[in-house]
């Protein structure tokens, strides 16, 4: 009976070990993971998948896969749905593991750690525990191949570590147990002759020694087999105890926001046009605010709703430039700022007619139940991967920061690499705008008094208005600044507000950024007419503090020349006369009688009057109508046509620029390399150089000069689009194709002398081009 208890004791050996080599794997996997559902799950599925083939160890091994990957399939559905349970995901079982299965891999790696246990992040870890577990079992216990049934598990354990990566501590005491275990199992013998005797024992003696003679020389050469790769492995093992792991996240492209959501800021002027449209519908809870004694003053309280934050700008556009990261229902936590106080706020969103990816909520979110989410810790900011749909309704805590508000005045501003991002200023900034952001500067010393400064002159001197066309380039902040007020200048919607605020402050020493969201009670619908764009300052101690350059209502602008009057960029030449000889006597007067009167008795003067006023009117007509057919022409390109025919257009409105300019781009040149063209001949005219030779490439620029350049790349990219796919260009690229082009062509243009801007609107080439050429 003790015999019969050693031979079970023994035969289980073997089966634990390689369920044990397997849990390893789950183990060390488990350690980015919040919580420690994946590794009781990868645990379940080693020692399911091993116990499966030892119960089935004398059915025919063709059948014990299909039994095997029957009961994978029966764990694999429960483990994902009690994932879902756990974190709390919509949809049926059917729906989470056709999500899961089509997006578990790349998920996992782009996956924000620790990573929260949900159907996609644990599909790939469980399968695989599962069929490792099958191959090692039926290897190492169907044919007696203990070493061979190691790789399996020794595989899924290798791999487990590469995901890992440098992203948790290194796992010794995990690999010394898995060399422990795997030592226990090949020192225990699973097999033995009848009667536990010798098996050589019935050979004859020579025989017998043979067979011992082969045993003795194939284990020398397995030990000295095992010694040689020790020798020769184990300095090179031992080097990289030290090093730094590879992270597979960095081969992995993260969830990518869409062109319409890179800037959010282009569709304020679209929102600000149907205020009437509902977006969301929210209800918002501050558990930690004592209820107020008035219902109607808590309704009457302001909640801003970020969707966007937008750090970069190369002076054309603003850009989120954000690095999403697949996240859980609970959030990595942030920094607080020292002088500030959080507040938890806890809202209710529901979708209805808000379009994109991003994700609105109250800043900083904390926690996010109802919808898979994306988040960015630099910015706050999230994304749901799949896009918004109307009927999306999900729940999300913050927690909101207000800074101490004492302690602004004093407060100081961050500077160096940390913070260069948020003070980073494009090449080309209008020399007006510069000296409006040293005006303010001097003025104001202190960070506080700056920022405020440059809100109360937006507040004070420009207008809100709603069908103010969208724009925050360059030219469109210099025109909103100095523009004539009854041209259209000097007003704007929160765009220009936020971006001219954004950009004096940069210039005046400041860490901006901008951002884009909605102004609500927090109770009730949400519509286009909420949404609105505000500045953001960062102070030391006290974090990102928002700013409101908007008028107040019903106050009245103060024109702009009033406290600032901007010297023009080309002066007007001195009116002056020049200086006469006094004459020495009065000319006798001449009588017009005295005039020799010209063809049927007109005198000459009227007839030398008619003839000049008649020819300076056809001259004018013929001006006018070249600058009616270029405008005509140019709004043709950009405006009318599907959205394939409008990126077109924009790019023939670049190259007719370099024409314009004397930089012509030869036929055979490919889109990337006229975009190279574009840069070095904005270089080149910005420099003061001449020549109009055909360019065969782009050539090297100063770095100074490519930094200030219109991004002709983008609309290069958007062109190729056009080109290899046909019909897949979308009205939000033509609108982005149509800026980046005006743009780039009113940069290109303000570089050349006053006499050729004169003549660039009504210079017939592009006419006779475009009726050559219609492509």
């Amino acid at each position: 009976m003790v015999t019969g208890a050693v031979r079970v004791l023994r035969a289980a050996v073997l089966p634990l070990a390689l369920i044990g080599l397997t849990a390893l794997a789950g183990v060390v996997l488990g350690r980015v993971y919040a919580g420690g559902l994946l590794t009781w799950l990868v645990i379940g599925a080693a020692a399911g998948s091993v116990l499966v083939s030892v119960a089935a160890r004398r059915l025919p091994s063709w059948l014990v896969a299909p039994v095997s990957v029957a009961a994978m399939a029966g764990w694999t559905l429960w483990s994902l749905r009690l994932a879902a349970t756990r974190a709390e995901l919509p949809g049926g079982l059917l729906e989470v593991t056709a999500d899961a299965a089509r997006n578990g891999i790349p998920r996992l790696l782009t996956a924000m750690i620790p990573v929260e246990p949900t159907p996609d992040t644990v599909l790939v870890p469980v399968v695989a525990a599962w069929l490792a577990g099958l191959t090692g079992a039926e290897v190492a216990l169907r044919t007696g191949r203990v070493l061979l049934g190691y790789l399996p598990a020794a595989g899924l354990y290798a791999a487990a570590l590469y995901v890992v990566g440098p992203n948790a501590e290194p796992a010794v005491g995990s690999t010394l147990a898995f060399v422990a275990v795997a030592a226990l199992g090949l020192a225990t013998p699973t097999r033995s002759a009848p009667g536990g005797g010798d098996p050589t024992a019935e050979l004859t003696p020579r025989v017998r020694a043979a067979v011992r003679l082969r045993l003795a020389t194939s284990a020398a050469l397995g030990v000295a087999l095992v010694v040689g790769l020790v020798a020769l492995l184990g300095p090179i093992v031992a080097e990289q105890v030290d090093g730094r792991p590879v992270d597979p996240r960095r081969y992995v492209e993260p969830p990518q926001v869409q062109t319409l959501d890179e800037n959010p800021l282009i569709r304020i002027s679209g929102w600000a046009l149907h205020p009437e449209q509902k977006l969301l519908d929210v209800s918002t809870e501050r558990p930690d605010t004592q209820p107020e004694a008035d219902p109607a003053a808590e309704t009457a309280r302001s909640t801003r709703i970020r969707l966007a934050v937008l750090s970069d700008y190369d002076g054309v556009t603003w850009r989120v430039g954000a690095t999403y990261r697949n996240a859980g229902r609970i959030l990595p936590a942030a920094t607080t700022a020292r002088d500030s106080t959080v507040q938890t706020v806890r809202q209710q969103i529901s979708v209805a007619e808000l379009s994109g990816r991003l994700l609105p909520a109250v800043a900083t979110p904390r926690e996010v139940s109802g919808a898979r989410v994306a988040y960015d810790p630099a910015s706050g900011t999230l994304i749901r991967p799949e896009g918004l749909t109307p009927g999306l309704r999900y729940t999300v805590t913050s927690a909101e920061e207000r800074p101490d508000s004492n302690l602004l005045a004093t407060a100081n501003v961050p500077a160096g690499d940390e913070v260069a991002r948020v003070l980073r200023v494009a090449d080309g900034v209008p020399d007006p705008m510069r000296r409006l952001a040293t005006q303010l500067a001097e003025e104001n010393g202190a960070p506080f008094a700056r920022a405020s400064a440059i809100e109360q002159f937006l507040a004070e001197h420009y207008r809100v208005v709603a069908d103010a066309p969208s724009g925050h380039a360059y030219p469109n902040l210099g025109f909103f600044l100095f523009g004539p007020r009854n041209g259209g200048g000097q007003e704007g919607t929160s765009e220009q507000f936020a971006a001219a605020f954004a950009v004096l402050g940069r210039l005046s020493g400041l860490p901006t950024r901008v951002v884009v969201g909605f102004r609500t009670s927090g109770q009730g619908p949400v519509l286009a007419g909420d949404a609105y764009a505000w500045p953001e300052v960062l102070f030391d101690g006290l974090g990102w503090v928002s700013f409101d350059p908007l008028p107040r209502p019903n106050d009245e602008p103060r024109p702009v020349e009033e406290d600032f009057r901007p010297t023009p960029e080309d002066p007007p030449p001195s009116e002056a006369p020049a200086p006469t000889a006094e004459p020495s006597a009065s000319p006798e007067p001449v009588s017009a009688a005295d005039a020799p009167p010209g063809p049927d008795g007109v005198s000459t003067p009227v007839l030398v009057a008619g003839g000049s006023g008649g020819l300076l009117l056809v001259v004018g007509v013929l001006l006018l109508t070249l600058l009616t057919m270029r405008r005509s022409l140019t709004r043709s390109r950009l405006v009318r046509g599907d959205p394939g025919q409008r990126i077109a257009g924009a790019w023939r409105e670049v190259t007719d620029a370099l024409r314009l300019a004397g930089k012509p781009v030869r036929d055979d040149l490919a889109a990337t390399e006229v975009a190279g063209h574009a840069r070095q001949a904005l270089a080149d005219v910005r420099l003061g150089r001449s020549g109009g030779d055909v360019v065969g490439g782009p050539t090297s620029g100063t770095a100074r000069a490519e930094a200030s350049t219109p991004t002709v790349d983008e609309l290069a990219t958007l062109l190729n689009q056009v080109g290899f796919a046909p019909g897949a260009a979308t009205p939000d690229q033509a609108a982005r194709a149509a800026e980046v082009a005006t743009a780039y062509v009113a940069t290109l243009r303000a570089a050349r002398p006053w006499w050729r801007r004169l003549l660039w609107s009504i210079h017939p080439s592009p006419l006779r081009r475009a009726r050559r050429s219609p492509r």
